[in-house]
């Protein structure tokens, strides 16, 4: 018997039909109207002929961040972390045959630990977005109360992602106004929303600006009781104080910047830090260091009740899975340039910052920066071009430009954020200024 007719028969229906009997036939299809096949050297030719259109920041000048930056990545990241070892193994359960990668994971957290001063870090989180959904309702776990403290001045995809994540456990989220002329946190505005029934404050440093806000480390010393999430751009940490030393509970933030590429937008890692008391609250997967019955070193799943796979319903976070895979290659890359190598490429991303701020000032129309304060790789300028448009400009003269900044905070319409990071090169801000020169006129 053909297998399709046996597997009509195991299913119980006279033809392959049936299977599509509840979609109605108004929506139905002929077909899809494929072209002919082609050989394997047309499709690549074809392939490639498409990809040409595309302007990527490894062919042209790029100055976008707000969150996803092009840095240079050694190429020793892509070797190693596309051995099949390490790129097929999605998930560590059998512990005992998975070694190798649960070492790599507890050396990931080892790097972010160091880096953020905090005592236990999970690897790990889908992105930022995700990272920051968690850290809210992890709040509300340490603090039973409502309300959810978040600057106003915050990137829109973390602001919708939060509001899914929260709205579960019925949380609000309350924003709080950023100082015009410093671009850091109000924190008058901060004091007057916090209320009895906050069960967290959430801050950035660096924030949406680029503003290393010297209020953020105060804020545990303002409100002792009240757990604080600090967002950060980790290569930022080889130069700013990290959280963990001024009491932060919860720090989070996005691991792209640390050997990642950008790849239209993901898939990126989220970084999730916490101080050891909160660690059986603390969302997702944690690696342990033990000792095997022979006395050996050995790494583990710890902890692992905290996932809705074991506990179910009264797990710490719905979502069991991760970005092993590119924990692994923050790993590889850290350990790579070592302490001294991110402390330089950090330097080297302000200074290239601070200089591109300052030849922008220069231009006539332009405003740069905006806020007084320092900043670390990404500043406000106040254009006299509308963004998109002077974005569309900068497009046809092969240039990515930098983020308009109204989709994030509404009143600030013509203002766009500008980055330079290690691999901003000379020729690149003089291709930028000039460009701006011509479209502003």
């Amino acid at each position: 018997m053909p297998l399709d007719r046996r597997m009509l028969d195991e299913l119980g229906i006279g033809s392959v039909e049936e299977l599509f009997s509840d979609i109605p036939e108004e929506v139905r299809t002929d077909g899809i109207p494929l072209p002919p096949g082609k050989s394997e050297m047309e499709v690549v030719r074809y392939m490639q002929e498409l990809l040409s259109a595309n302007l990527t920041a490894e062919s042209a000048p790029c100055f976008l961040g707000g969150g996803v930056y092009h840095h240079f990545i050694p190429s020793a990241v892509g070797t190693i972390v596309s051995r099949s070892e390490l790129a097929t193994s999605y998930t560590p359960y059998q512990a005992e045959i998975s070694q190798g990668m649960l070492q790599s994971l507890f050396e990931y957290q080892s790097y972010i630990a160091e880096l953020t001063a905090m005592d236990a870090v999970n690897s790990s989180n889908y992105d930022w977005a995700t990272a920051l959904g968690e850290a809210a309702t992890m709040c509300h776990r340490i603090l039973p109360k409502r309300t959810f403290l978040v600057p106003e001045a915050m990137c829109w995809d973390k602001r919708s992602v939060l509001g899914n994540y929260v709205s579960g456990a019925a949380l609000n989220v309350v924003g709080y106004c950023y100082d015009p002329f410093t671009g850091g946190l109000d924190l008058d505005d901060l004091r007057s929303k916090m209320t009895p029934d906050v069960c967290g404050i959430y801050a950035e440093v660096p924030n949406l600006f680029g503003v290393i806000d010297p209020q953020v480390p105060k804020l545990k010393q303002e409100f002792p009781d009240v757990p604080l999430v600090v967002g950060v751009n980790p290569l930022s940490l080889a130069l700013v104080r990290p959280p963990g030393e001024y009491g932060a509970d919860i720090v989070i933030g996005e691991g792209q910047p640390l050997g990642l590429p950008m790849n239209v937008g993901g898939p990126s890692l989220g970084l999730f830090a916490c101080r050891m008391e909160h660690v059986r609250k603390m969302p997702g997967r944690l690696i342990g260091m033990t000792r095997d019955r022979e006395g050996r070193r050995a790494f583990c799943m710890t902890l692992q009740t905290r996932e809705q796979h074991i506990r179910r319903s009264k797990a710490t976070s719905n979502i069991c899975t991760n970005e092993a895979l590119l924990a692994v290659a923050v790993s590889v890359y850290l350990g790579i340039v070592g302490g001294k190598g991110l402390r330089a490429i950090a330097r080297l991303n302000m200074r290239n910052a601070a200089a591109l701020m300052e030849r922008v000032d220069e231009l006539e129309g332009f405003d740069s920066p905006v806020f007084e304060g320092a900043h670390f790789n990404e500043f406000v300028v106040r254009t006299p071009v509308r963004p998109a448009k002077l974005n569309r400009l900068l497009l046809r003269r092969g240039i990515i430009g930098g983020l308009p900044l109204q989709r994030h905070v509404p009143r600030m319409e013509d203002h766009m954020l500008l980055t330079a990071t290690e691999a901003t090169s000379a020729q690149a801000m003089d291709r930028l200024l000039a460009a701006l020169r011509e479209v502003a006129q």
